[in-house]
């Protein structure tokens, strides 16, 4: 990968983002960032939804296999979150907050909550951070969490990268 702005990399949590505090307890809290050009949008929820209609083609196609996967779990697939309040998401996440440098995303379910946070942070040398944090509800949701979270930080990272290849919005 080359050029300044492709360059993903994993940073701590930022404190100040509107996840850092939403759960009492974490099982998984993760952040990445990326550097936007200057001609690249401020509007957090602008840059998601370029950053979800960027993504690799392997990554819906892994998302399909999840979705088959947990279907006899009872947990919520993809195509049934996207049927939830179709106005209120970006891509199949449900909004739960938005200011113009920040949209915060994620869902509720049995097994587990999660928010992520698109956030652009710097006014003169810009970065898009990604944040996630997941708290589990009970065996099942650390089970999943167990099983899912290396492909969680390869999917935000492909998903930066993917955008930063495109060019941003």
């Amino acid at each position: 990968m080359t050029g300044a702005y492709q360059q993903v990399i994993e940073v701590p949590l930022p404190r100040d983002c509107a996840v850092a505090d939403v759960y009492p307890s974490v099982n998984l809290a993760d952040a990445f960032s990326v550097a936007l050009p200057p001609q690249a949008s401020d509007d957090a929820e602008t840059l998601a939804r370029y950053i979800f209609s960027h993504q690799p083609a392997w990554i819906p196609a892994l998302t399909r296999m999840r979705d088959a996967m947990v279907a006899g779990f009872g947990l919520k697939t993809t195509g049934q979150l996207q049927k939830q309040q179709p106005g209120e998401r970006v891509a199949f996440f449900k909004v739960y907050s938005r200011t113009p440098r920040e949209i915060v995303l994620g869902e509720d379910d049995a097994h587990l909550d999660f928010r992520l946070s698109v956030r652009v942070v710097g006014e003169g040398d810009r970065r898009l951070v990604l944040s996630t944090v997941v708290h589990c509800h009970n065996l099942l949701g650390r089970s999943y969490l167990r099983l899912i979270a290396p492909f969680h930080r390869l999917v935000v990272k492909a998903s930066l990268e993917g955008a930063a290849r495109a060019g941003w919005v």
